[in-house]
């Protein structure tokens, strides 16, 4: 057998010998990225010698965890940190959630890395809170962040879904909250099929009505806004909305379904990229964005294409667990030594998904070293029984 064959597992049951293909060419750019602000929102490494099973606390291999933040950076993209692909609840405490954002922006600023981190209200016990204490915690995250030189994201709070009664509450709260960031923040609509606690976010089950609260509350504090991330997985929702977005107002695609229309654009504007799946293409992404300042979008267009159907596998339903997908690409390209996740989380999605998910990165090009892959995926696969001889 090839050192690059492995026999995975298809949807069918039946088995297939697969023998991984050539890298794809991607070069590090040579000057910053300038056409779009592509942040990649980063993931954390486990330390798998620690309990890291479901309920305890987390913990962190440091080391790794800001040296693939140094990968990230060394492509030219801006870092995410601290939002869900972190595993921000779901498994990631505060404890190490303020860890995590200090080391960070302490590395940023070392390496001259461009960064942007996650504020919420999880230091909050998972009770019901006031709304004077969702506000307060989301103003000691920020002070947090702000106080090493990190650009706040107002992420969307579990705490404020469960006792908003409408959108006059999301109204107020998001004016005490973004009335106290310095300068201007990024400001985070993530959809229940990432986190189904925030089901009815800005007053409304109706997305209608929930995108008209949203653009107001925008609109009325825009000074203070840089930008939305929009996380829904709906094209046709988010173009509505970054047409309907202040001047000055970016928006952010958080479509891991459709970033290569969202950042790509239309005679009516293009999308900036906030995007979980930038931590699984990092190369790609970064080829991309640098097709796009050579204004060559048929290139820009070539490189995204294959990475698609990999991006919306991994984000297929239940898409919270994406996370699982994208710590073991990470783990496959040698980014870490192990697929272990904090909660426990790495058991989260099936031998076939994750032979499926190898599958298609590897058409995709992104194995910088297919032997390395293969060479991992062998246990894996023998640990759910499927023989490698």
């Amino acid at each position: 057998m090839s050192t690059r064959t492995v026999t995975i597992p298809l949807e069918d049951g039946s088995l297939h010998r697969l023998t991984l293909g050539e890298p794809g060419r991607y070069e590090r750019p040579t000057r910053p990225l300038i056409s779009r602000r592509p942040f990649a929102a980063a993931h954390v490494v486990a330390d798998p010698r620690a309990d890291n099973t479901p309920g305890s606390e987390a913990h962190i291999d440091w080391d790794a965890t800001l040296a693939f933040r140094r990968h990230l950076w060394s492509w030219g993209l801006p870092v995410a940190e601290a939002m869900d692909t972190a595993q921000r609840g779901m498994g990631l405490d505060w404890d190490a959630t303020r860890e995590l954002i200090t080391r960070s922006l302490v590395e940023a600023k070392a390496v001259g890395g461009e960064i942007a981190c996650g504020a919420n209200t999880d230091q909050l016990p998972d009770e019901p809170a006031s709304i004077d204490q969702i506000v307060d915690a989301y103003h000691s995250q920020i002070d947090l962040i702000q106080s090493h030189g990190g650009q706040p994201v107002v992420m969307a709070s579990r705490h404020l879904a469960a006792v908003a009664r409408g959108p006059e509450d999301y109204e107020a709260a998001y004016a005490r909250i973004l009335a106290h960031v310095s300068d201007r923040a990024i400001v985070h609509w993530l959809g229940d099929m990432f986190d189904p606690a925030l089901s009815g976010y800005w007053g409304s089950h109706s997305l209608d009505e929930a995108s008209e609260s949203f653009l107001h509350i925008i609109s009325e504090n825009a000074l203070k806004v840089d930008g939305v991330k929009i996380s829904l997985l709906d094209l046709d929702r988010e173009i509505e909305l970054r047409r309907s977005l202040p001047d000055g107002v970016r928006m952010y695609t958080g479509d891991d379904f459709n970033y290569p229309t969202t950042i790509r654009g239309d005679g009516e504007g293009h999308s900036d990229a906030f995007l979980g799946a930038f931590d699984l293409i990092a190369p790609a992404a970064s080829a991309a964005i640098q097709a796009l300042d050579d204004d060559e979008p048929d290139q820009f267009d070539k490189i995204l294409a294959p990475t698609l159907p990999l991006s919306r596998h991994v984000f297929s339903h239940p898409t919270y667990f994406y996370k699982t997908g994208v710590v073991f690409m990470a783990y496959l390209c040698g980014h870490q030594d192990h697929f272990r996740m904090v909660g426990g989380l790495e058991s989260a999605r099936s031998i076939v998904h994750l032979s499926r998910q190898l599958t298609l990165a590897d058409q995709a090009g992104l194995f910088p070293d297919p032997e390395l892959a293969a060479h991992r995926m062998r246990p894996v696969l023998e640990l759910a029984g499927i023989d490698q001889t």
